[in-house]
Formats: C-alpha cells, sequence, structure tokens
C-alpha cells in the first residue's frame, strides 16, 4: 500500500514516467497517480478541509509523518514530534481564550474544567477523524493490522501536530481560526458533564446550611447480571428526589440531578455559567 504522503520516485527520474502496457494493458483498470503527484494531492485535500493554504507544504507533511517512516538517516525532528508539542500548547491558549470570552461568569475552577474536557486526547482523535486526517498519516514498513492500530493510537498527536504546523505557517491567527471552527460547537456543549452532580447538591446543600444528602435505595429490578436500582436522594426541608441506573452509583446521580433540577441549580454540566 502507498502511503498518501510519500515521495515515490520513478525509475526514470520524471513523477510521470510510465512502463510501456503488455498485451493486456488495454483491459487493466486505471491506476491512481502515484508519487509526487500524488502526496501534493493528498497535501491539497488536507488543506482545503482545514481551512488554511501552507506557504511551506513541507510543514503540513512533517505533521503527517511519523518516526517510522524516517530513514535511520534522517532525524527524529522530521516526524511530527515536535510540532505536537508546540501544537499541543498552542490548543491550550486558544482554547483559553475562548472559554474566557465565552463564560465571563465561569471562575477559574469551571474554566479549567472546560479545558480539560476540550484538549484532552479523546478530543483530538474525534477532529482528527472528523477531517479525514487517518489515512493521511505517513508511516515506515509495518503490517496492515499493525498500520491501521498504529494510525490510530496517534490519530490525537497528529491532530496537534497540524495545529503546530498551522501555528508556524500562518501565526497565532490561523491557529485560532483553525481551532475555532472545530472546537467552538464542543464548547458550547460539552461532550461529559463538567462536574458530578453529587458534588454538585453536596456543595449547595453546606452553603445553605443543610447536612450532606442522604441516598437510600428504593428498588431493585430486573435479573441478576443486568440490575436497575432506583434510588432517593434526602435533604431535610427538601422533598425527595429519585433516580435510576443500572448501578447504585448511576442512580444516586441521577436522583443528586433531579433534586438540584427540582431546585434550579446549575452547574453539574447544563452550562453552569
Amino acid at each position: 500500500m502507498i502511503d498518501p504522503l510519500s515521495d515515490i520516485e520513478t525509475p526514470s527520474g520524471s513523477d510521470d514516467a510510465n512502463p510501456t502496457p503488455d498485451a493486456d494493458a488495454g483491459a487493466a483498470p486505471a491506476k491512481k497517480p502515484r508519487g509526487k503527484a500524488a502526496a501534493k494531492a493528498t497535501l491539497a485535500a488536507i488543506e482545503q478541509r482545514i481551512g488554511h493554504g501552507f506557504a511551506d507544504p513541507s510543514l503540513l507533511k512533517t505533521a503527517f509523518t511519523h518516526v517510522s517512516a524516517l530513514k535511520a538517516s534522517r532525524n527524529r525532528a522530521d516526524s511530527y514530534q515536535r510540532l505536537e508539542f508546540l501544537g499541543d500548547h498552542v490548543l491550550g491558549l486558544v482554547v483559553s481564550d475562548m472559554l474566557y470570552r465565552a463564560f465571563p461568569r465561569a471562575d477559574e475552577g469551571e474554566l479549567s474544567k472546560r479545558l480539560a474536557d476540550l484538549v484532552r486526547k479523546e478530543t483530538c482523535v474525534d477532529i482528527a477523524r472528523s477531517l479525514g486526517f487517518l489515512d493521511a498519516i505517513k508511516l515506515g514498513a509495518v503490517g496492515a493490522g499493525a498500520g491501521a492500530r498504529l494510525r490510530k493510537s496517534v490519530l490525537g498527536d497528529i491532530c496537534e501536530a497540524v495545529i503546530g504546523a498551522v501555528y508556524l505557517d500562518g501565526g497565532y491567527a490561523a491557529a485560532a481560526r483553525f481551532v475555532e471552527a472545530n472546537w467552538v460547537e464542543r464548547m458550547r456543549k460539552p461532550v461529559r458533564p463538567l462536574r458530578d452532580p453529587k458534588t454538585v447538591l453536596q456543595e449547595w446543600a453546606q452553603a445553605k446550611g443543610l447536612p450532606v444528602p442522604v441516598y437510600r435505595e428504593v428498588e431493585r429490578t430486573g435479573p441478576h447480571h443486568d440490575p436497575q436500582f432506583r434510588v432517593a436522594v434526602d435533604l431535610p426541608g427538601l422533598p425527595s428526589a429519585e433516580g435510576t441506573g443500572g448501578s447504585k452509583r448511576v442512580a444516586e446521580k441521577a436522583a443528586a440531578s433531579a433534586m438540584l433540577a427540582s431546585e434550579g441549580v446549575k452547574g453539574s454540566g447544563d452550562g453552569g455559567s
């Protein structure tokens, strides 16, 4: 399999050289462009998806180059790793700036939790997949199965390397445009709750001078291997709230969320700014 970003030299030294067809050539399917022409086309497609045309295309190529693809004589710095280091910090700065402006009432703790969720590796992997980065990663000679696993394992790193490449090529403004275009929706609606609702409820109760919430199992149904729990949470002077789940912990969280909702308390993943 030809790596999309690899430079392949043809026997004649020309990128467009083709061998003389044999007797069955007329029946053979047309071949895809190979070598530098294919690499250039792949880079152009990636540029279009990320919304930045590179003045120095070698930066983008390096961002997709795994260390295994380097020749023994070449330095590891020619792989994506240095760009990943830079991109990781650029991503953190841009997202921090976005959060600061988007949530003017949020305190440092909430901003930190939102930042951690947005810059974690899983988020970078999701964005890299959505932009079609997976098959563009340049690897060395590895088996098909190993290559597929390796591409997936470094996908988040490649995403950060691309951010680093955009920053070096176009400056902070270009990197910020890329990050904002791909992170803003995730920023507005976090995939994971920002805070455990049980923690939020306990802090709220303490601020009101109330004791620690008490959770009690109301009902357990279903077979042993797939139980369903119904749990209630109690606080003095407030109506009980209930929640269900496949474990007591999940049901307790649901109960805490129900009580927070009934009291109009924010901060457990509903935006809380």
